[in-house]
């Protein structure tokens, strides 16, 4: 038990600091504003929105549906997800405090974290993988969710504390993970309940936040960034199953 408790966090910790880092790669400036701005920014959107888009077909909704024993109450899974994301969001978004990048984020590492915990007993290759992804996915979205963040107003949002709070970030990875390993790891049905749920959300953030912000006329780097993403979620699967 132990072993794969050092092994959650390790993971968790690892997958979850590709948050700061992907801050730490937006708080550099000076590359030629107005391209960092523009092409890069919304490639970097497209890219984690396609890994996104490859998690879930890849890992989470194949895994999901084969934890929970290709039961129909699968579908039904996937929509409360979609549903819930959505009550979020427009909770969020009454009270004026929308970062759909930050909320995007957060909102799938913190479920696909909790997958992991869960799925180091049951099939330790795919939490390898799902960690991986979720690293993958991490940088471009703590990318956009610096750039989000330090472009509101206020005091709590100057550079430092920015990257602190992005920091403190990490942490939620592996307490989730934790929660996976002690109380799912033994049950892959709830388990696989909970990837559907998350694969349900993503999905919704994906074609409601990420792609309209990937989208930007007249350039062809963002689109191509959604299918370069989709790629290397599909290439790590490939990498980890012929090992």
């Amino acid at each position: 038990m132990v072993v794969h408790i050092l092994v959650i966090v390790g993971l968790t910790v690892a997958a979850g600091a590709f948050i700061p880092l992907g801050g730490l790669l937006a708080r550099v400036e000076k590359i030629g504003s107005d391209w960092l701005e523009q092409e890069f920014r919304h490639f970097l959107i497209a890219l984690g929105g396609g890994i996104l888009l490859g998690a879930v077909t890849v890992v989470l909704i194949p895994e999901g549906k084969e934890s929970m024993g290709d039961s129909l109450f699968a579908i039904p899974a996937i929509v409360a997800g979609g549903i819930l994301f959505f009550v979020v969001e427009r909770i969020l978004g009454l009270k004026r405090r929308e970062s759909p990048q930050l909320m995007g984020m957060m909102l799938d590492f913190i479920p696909e974290a909790i997958s992991l915990g869960g799925l180091a007993v049951l099939s330790p290759k795919t939490a390898v993988l799902m960690a991986v992804l979720i690293a993958l996915q991490n940088l471009p979205e703590g990318f956009n969710a610096y750039r989000e963040l330090i472009s509101q107003e206020g005091p709590g949002h100057s550079p430092r504390k920015t990257l602190t709070f992005m920091t403190s970030l990490v942490f939620t990875g592996p307490i989730a993970g934790l929660l996976g390993f002690f109380f799912l790891s033994e049950q892959p049905f709830i388990l696989g309940a909970v990837m559907l749920f998350a694969s349900g959300g993503v999905m919704y953030l994906i074609f409601q936040d990420i792609a309209p912000q990937s989208r930007l006329e007249h350039h062809w780097a963002p689109p191509l960034g959604a299918v370069v993403g989709f790629c290397v979620a599909l290439f790590s699967h490939d990498l980890v199953n012929h090992f």
